[in-house]
């Protein structure tokens, strides 16, 4: 069973487009027909896809000619979002910020609105996950955190049951041979603290939702589910280094309700490509460890699609979903 990541060899034929980091022409934003465009998140403030919206916010005005909000809709692990911006208009008013979460709530229960309702419309990044703990913590190494998991104790934390963090954490205690409690949360601001007071061995989450704790030297990396090195963290180990084949990276981009129309996904399609080559805003998300991987909207829907279909064939494998 190949692993449950956002591979990129899934649609290696061409599908996935890297965007040159050469400086953008920006002029004039673009008209648009809405005037105040929301952004929303299944994440709580702080956590992953919240810092990636706000963020992308400082600079999507400067190709599109809106003002754009973003607002946290938890609840339901992604649930609770999906259904807002499933019942929104078509007319470019409101987005919903996509990560495997969406499809992972889809196919784990059976939530009123589901990946289906919605349609991708443009991806932006790719973003590593990373496994952390407490600085001042008893544990140095991630085989440290696996030590004290085969002495029949440990708690691991993630952001929410439904998450990819959350595969990624059981496929690790297989891979590891260990039973060990994982923990899921409404966010990575929740997990983080509770690795902080020291309830959790570790978490499972991405540097947006901790660089200031490691930055205050508050929190350790362990090691990365990316598949080499971060040129940000060269010191810090990829899990397979350390002998277990398990990866983790997710896709960010956005979605709208059905029936979007193929002006309004143009408008958004060119602005995603400038605003990836946009020096500025380079600057800022390799600082994120953020890797651009655009996919237009004819490439988005058929991506997510396999995406779902890849997840959905491991979660049967493994016997999670019937």
């Amino acid at each position: 069973m190949r692993s449950l990541v956002f591979a990129l060899g899934l649609l290696a034929s061409g599908s996935i487009s890297a965007v040159s980091a050469s400086p953008a022409q920006t002029g004039v934003p673009v008209p648009y027909p809405q005037k105040l465009v929301t952004l929303v998140t299944h994440s709580s403030p702080g956590s992953g896809s919240d810092v990636f919206l706000r963020e992308l916010t400082k600079y999507l005005h400067k190709y599109i000619n809106a003002t754009f909000i973003v607002e946290n809709d938890e609840g339901g692990s992604g649930a609770k979002a999906v259904s807002r911006v499933a019942a929104g208009k078509p007319d470019g008013s409101i987005f919903y910020a996509t990560t495997p979460t969406y499809i992972l709530t889809s196919l784990l229960s059976k939530p009123a609105n589901t990946y289906r309702d919605l349609d991708p419309v443009v991806n932006f990044f790719t973003d590593a996950g990373f496994a952390y703990t407490r600085a001042d913590g008893p544990y140095k190494t991630l085989k440290d955190v696996i030590d004290h998991a085969k002495a029949g104790r440990g708690r691991w934390g993630v952001s929410n049951p439904a998450s990819l963090e959350r595969e990624t954490a059981e496929r690790l205690k297989r891979a590891a041979k260990v039973n060990v409690a994982i923990v899921s949360h409404e966010g990575g601001s929740e997990m983080m603290i509770n690795v902080l007071n020291s309830t959790l061995d570790m978490g499972l989450g991405e540097i947006e939702e901790i660089r200031a704790q490691l930055e205050g030297k508050k929190l350790r990396l362990l090691a990365t589910f990316n598949d080499v090195r971060m040129d940000s963290y060269p010191d810090v180990p990829t899990v397979k280094e350390l002998g277990y084949n398990v990866e983790l990276v997710k896709f960010r981009g956005l979605a709208a309700p059905k029936g979007l129309p193929p002006s309004i996904i143009k408008i958004w399609d060119d602005a995603a490509r400038k605003i990836l080559a946009d020096p500025e805003y380079k600057k800022l998300y390799d600082a994120e460890n953020l890797v651009p991987y655009f996919l237009a909207h004819d490439q988005y829907g058929p991506f997510t699609a396999q995406f779902a279909s890849d997840t959905s064939s491991f979660l049967k494998a493994t016997g999670v979903i019937p």
